[in-house]
């Protein structure tokens, strides 16, 4: 089957290839850094998203019509169906399947158009209300927990920005874990909030507040977090030795997806706890950087901090715990050791005092992905 690149990063190019796509009348749509075009795809692929992730190798993923529908369907039959706004890069995932549920549900999505900020996005937000025979028509959207946060820190002051959030039955939130403050900060003004888990090679988020979508099997093999259903992707481009790595199968041929995150299920509800190969060795002893992170993040004024590891004279490795500069009035608090106190000692805590982050740094931005995810690795440079 043949591969087609995208030509172009605009949202209404890549709705118009990617409807031709789903429908079995165009070829597969290439999105991202574009693969060799020669490469043959298998029948019914729809798109191939080439992706490097926040620290990983390039991989193409092979995602099917089907995939990609039931994606949609699955997301429908959870949370309900109704128009949606892009507001992330058509290119990931996340906002590849607001197109794709927009098509499957017959409705033209709504596109937020250049960089993202808070008055574009409540303008185009507050724009999307209509009415279908008398009855308001739901409106959905998909947004990265920093885009969350613009919107929450713009809505302490504009009404309009608290209406936008308000305005929609639920916002999907995915990318990178949510911390529990900004969720509960959009709660409290009303923000139906709802928390994704998934990545390319599920189509997208295929877990919603910890609860697997209708379809999606959950399982924990070795502390690793496994899916299994029809959204899964038929794998990776030219990578078969990846392919059988990452999805193997059972003894009775079922499918499965080995996210590489480690996670529990608790009464039901998934908890991922991080990346399994994201740990440093410090003083001998194993750190997940990710529960690290989770907790820095739980406590104020730190609720954007990205936590990297880099080598240590005394211990080997260390974490440390990275932040954005702010200035004008708010520059005092971000400057106050006492932000650095209050980490190690929930840390301390709540991991034990062998993975205490050493330092706070500060940049004057956060660097980050096109899908809003940090820069892990531009992060890392400007720290070490």
């Amino acid at each position: 089957m043949r591969l087609a690149p995208a030509g172009s990063e605009d949202p209404r190019v890549i709705l118009r290839a990617l409807t031709g796509a789903l429908h079995g009348a165009g070829p597969a749509l290439a999105l991202g850094a574009t693969p060799d075009a020669s490469d043959e795809v298998p029948a019914g692929t729809a798109v191939v998203v080439t992706t490097s992730g926040s620290t990983g190798v390039p991989k193409s993923v092979i995602l099917s019509r089907s995939a990609l529908t039931a994606s949609a369907l699955a997301t429908a039959e959870r949370i309900g169906s109704g128009a949606w706004l892009l507001a992330l890069p058509a290119t990931y995932v996340a906002g590849l399947q607001v197109l794709v549920r927009a098509i499957i549900a017959g409705r033209e999505p709504a596109l937020l158009s250049g960089r993202f900020s808070a008055q574009a996005f409540a303008s185009a937000a507050l724009m999307m209300a209509s009415a279908r025979g008398g009855r308001r028509e739901p409106t959905y959207t998909s947004l990265v927990p920093a885009q969350l946060t613009t919107m929450l820190d713009a809505a302490e002051e504009d009404e309009t920005a608290r209406r936008a959030l308000r305005s929609f039955e639920a916002i999907l939130i995915g990318g990178q874990a949510l911390p529990v403050a900004l969720r509960e900060r959009a709660q409290a003004i009303g923000a139906r909030i709802v928390r994704t888990y998934g990545s390319t090679e599920t189509s997208g988020g295929c877990v919603y507040d910890g609860i697997p979508l209708p379809g999606t099997a959950l399982r924990i093999v070795g502390g690793e977090v496994q899916l299994s259903g029809p959204t899964l992707a038929d794998g990776y481009l030219g990578d078969p030795g990846r392919t059988a790595e990452v999805f193997p199968r059972d003894a009775d041929g079922t499918r499965w997806y080995r996210t590489g995150d480690d996670g529990v299920i608790e009464d039901g509800v998934l908890r991922v706890r991080g990346r399994i190969d994201n740990v440093i060795v410090s003083g001998g002893i194993n750190v997940s950087l990710d529960r690290v992170e989770q907790t820095v993040r739980g406590v104020a004024g730190l609720e954007g901090a990205v936590v990297v590891g880099v080598p240590d004279e005394r211990w080997g490795e260390a974490s440390v715990i990275v932040l954005a500069r702010t200035t004008g009035e708010d520059a005092g608090p971000r400057e106050d050791p006492r932000l650095l106190e209050d980490a190690r000692a929930a840390v301390a805590a709540e991991i034990g005092p062998h993975a205490r982050p050493s330092r706070l740094a500060l940049l004057d931005e956060l660097p980050v992905l096109p899908s809003g995810k940090p820069d892990r690795r531009a992060i890392l440079r400007a720290v070490f």
